[in-house]
């Protein structure tokens, strides 16, 4: 039997105009590792400070541990682990002090309190630098002992806002490495990210989050069961159509099909060749103006509210790359 240990319910937070997070609903199993994926701006932050108390919502409801957050705050503050996107240290406190200091806001004193902090020190790598301050650590080094802070308390859940952000790669790979192990030893996670790959290496589950909203969520093999083995680009065209060869568009490497229809060139696409580039020099080199190019992971249409993957922003310019892990059904990846 599957055990809820977070349910959202039609969550709203409001910014002024702004709609941060825009009437989600979630629900997160014990044991999980629950990945929240999506680019910068996409509400992940908003979404785990209202989880977490620091931020009050506008409509609906989080329970968390059977608890509803509005009515048992503290008891179920007791029983969470935050590790901040910021990182959230004293540099003029030594590693121990600091892990002791946080785990002592959740009632742990005496003996048992140095031990806990040490354990997770252990656990983190830095049990060595125990007694060294943290202004001279690497940015690697200060996101683990922010892991430590985090978890010294032994939390039944544990919330990573991207903690991984402006580190070197081994320091990442030690990170990645102990959320598995922390999930092992039976805490439930909620870790947010804009790297698809972290997501695809430890989680369990994904929501992919943009402008507020849900977009798609399941297993990683839910989500790519929707994948075609074709993609399409669609190009809107603003001067020159009487000048497109269907023909000579076919001639280009991994085109299908081309369609036209009112102003908009249909280009159905193989998924494992990388040619987006090659069809966009087709329309240059022939004078044919184009106001628009999206390459869509699936045969539908885009829809209205989809996902828009920038491939200058947060996911690289692959649309194979995109299309692996974040398209579902109408989720254009917009080139710009």
């Amino acid at each position: 039997m599957f055990v809820s240990i977070v349910r959202i319910s039609q969550l709203t937070k409001k910014y002024g105009d702004v709609i941060a997070v825009d009437n989600i609903s979630l629900e997160i199993q014990e044991g999980e590792i629950f990945g929240l994926l999506g680019p910068n701006g996409a509400g992940k932050t908003t979404t785990i400070n209202m989880i977490t108390g620091l931020v009050s919502m506008d409509r609906g409801d989080i329970w968390i541990l059977g608890k509803e957050i509005k009515r048992s705050a503290q008891e179920v503050k007791r029983n969470i682990g935050v590790v901040p996107q910021d990182i959230a240290i004293y540099e003029d406190l030594t590693c121990l002090e600091n892990v002791m200091f946080f785990a002592s806001l959740y009632g742990l004193r005496g003996a048992e309190l140095k031990k806990r902090a040490e354990e997770a020190l252990e656990f983190t790598g830095l049990l060595d630098r125990a007694k060294s301050f943290p202004r001279d650590f690497s940015g690697g080094m200060k996101r683990r002992l922010n892991i430590a802070c985090a978890i010294a308390h032994r939390p039944k859940l544990i919330i990573m806002d991207e903690p991984t952000i402006g580190i070197d790669t081994q320091s990442r790979s030690h990170i990645l490495q102990s959320v598995k192990l922390l999930n092992e030893m039976g805490s439930t996670i909620i870790y947010t990210s804009h790297y698809m790959e972290e997501v695809e290496e430890i989680c369990t589950r994904v929501a992919i989050m943009d402008h507020g909203k849900i977009i798609a969520e399941g297993t990683q093999d839910e989500l790519k069961s929707i994948v075609t083995d074709k993609n399409s680009v669609w190009i809107s065209v603003s001067g020159g159509m009487d000048k497109i060869s269907q023909s000579k568009l076919k001639e280009i490497n991994g085109v299908l099909s081309v369609e036209i229809d009112d102003g908009t060139v249909k280009i159905s696409t193989s998924k494992d060749v990388s040619n987006l580039h090659k069809i966009i020099l087709y329309f240059v080199e022939n004078d044919i103006f184009y106001a628009s190019a999206v390459g869509i992971g699936c045969n539908t249409a885009p829809a209205k509210g989809s996902f828009f993957c920038r491939c200058d922003g947060e996911f690289g310019g692959d649309i194979g790359l995109c299309c692996r892990l974040l398209c579902h059904s109408g989720i254009p990846l917009r080139y710009s």
